[in-house]
């Protein structure tokens, strides 16, 4: 049996540093060898994906089945309805999960895990396609698979060469690329990503401004012929420290802001609410991302905006302060 503290005080063996490199090193090999010649059942994987009137239930045992929840979050989130089955607990009463209208991708780096057996003979006997993503194409799992997306057969990283590490990471790899090429074929948008994703940073930065604008009879607006009095009663009542000018057909011509109030204080109240305004104001649509919005204010240095339709109605006020805390940044 080897000494293990002979193998510590060893001369030859690898620092951290270089344990890293080269696990990362292997790991990106392998990956662009898997992009290089990916399997030859990878478009009719993604069509048949795209065609199903269910869902694309997912199982693996052990690090495999890790793999297959994560592949099945990324297929969720972009738009392919999916869940993850363990394949013990099917034998147990999960199988009942699985209908024919679904797919069953199913993950096994030998692809003869024996707690597979059981999900693998449902599907068979109810017809549900099986895609199968496994080393072995002569294995268990991919005879029984319609399609088969067969990994490159290639050294595990560790340096036992038996951890699955290079074997798990194609396989995730592999998941991640059938969940983007479905995604684009169905021309999953951002507004559609935002439905998934409400919560947290990424939720935020992919909200509209028509979900953090203020609206309604909140809006602070004067005609421009108006006294300059109504217009600050109006930017008082509001909290917004910006009052919208308009024209005689409703249509937004100007802003007033606490700026433009120092900048005329004399003679200020004698004054009409369009001799004061800041003309051609900055605006944004309601459709406009919130992040871009942001972006806006900071170039033009305004703290708040008017969101206007396309005929320059103005139909909200969003701040600088409402997107921030919202997380928008």
């Amino acid at each position: 049996m080897p000494n293990p503290s002979a193998q510590a005080d060893s001369p030859h063996r690898a620092t951290p540093v270089q344990s890293a490199e080269r696990v990362l090193r292997n790991e990106g090999n392998a990956l662009l060898s898997l992009a290089q010649a990916l399997p030859s059942d990878f478009d009719a994987a993604v069509r048949l994906i795209l065609n199903a009137q269910g869902r694309v239930v997912l199982s693996g045992m052990g690090k495999s089945g890790h793999i297959a929840r994560k592949i099945a979050a990324t297929l969720a989130s972009t738009g392919t309805p999916s869940i993850y089955v363990h394949p013990a607990e099917a034998s147990h009463g999960d199988l009942g999960m699985i209908t024919p209208q679904d797919i069953c991708l199913v993950i096994s780096n030998s692809g003869e895990t024996t707690e597979l057996g059981d999900l693998l003979a449902y599907c068979l006997r109810f017809e549900i396609p099986i895609i199968g993503i496994s080393k072995r194409d002569d294995s268990t799992l991919m005879r029984a698979a319609a399609l088969r997306l067969t990994l490159p057969d290639l050294e595990e990283a560790c340096a036992l060469g038996m951890a699955p590490t290079t074997s798990t990471t194609l396989t995730l790899g592999l998941g991640d690329a059938l969940a983007i090429a479905v995604m684009e074929q169905r021309e999953f948008r951002p507004e559609h990503f935002r439905s998934f994703h409400p919560g947290g940073r990424l939720g935020a930065q992919l909200a509209k401004v028509t979900q953090l604008m203020h609206s309604g009879d909140s809006l602070p607006l004067v005609g421009a012929k108006a006294p300059m009095a109504d217009a600050i009663l109006q930017m008082t009542e509001s909290g917004f420290g910006i009052t919208g000018v308009t024209d005689t057909q409703g249509a937004l011509i100007g802003v007033i802001s606490d700026g433009d109030l120092r900048r005329n204080m004399v003679g200020l109240m004698e004054r009409r609410a369009g001799d004061v305004a800041t003309l051609s104001p900055v605006t944004v649509a309601p459709d406009t991302a919130a992040a871009e919005a942001v972006a806006l204010m900071n170039n033009r240095k305004v703290y708040a905006l008017f969101v206007v339709t396309a005929d320059r109605a103005p139909v909200g006020v969003l701040r600088l302060h409402d997107c921030l805390r919202a997380g928008v940044v």
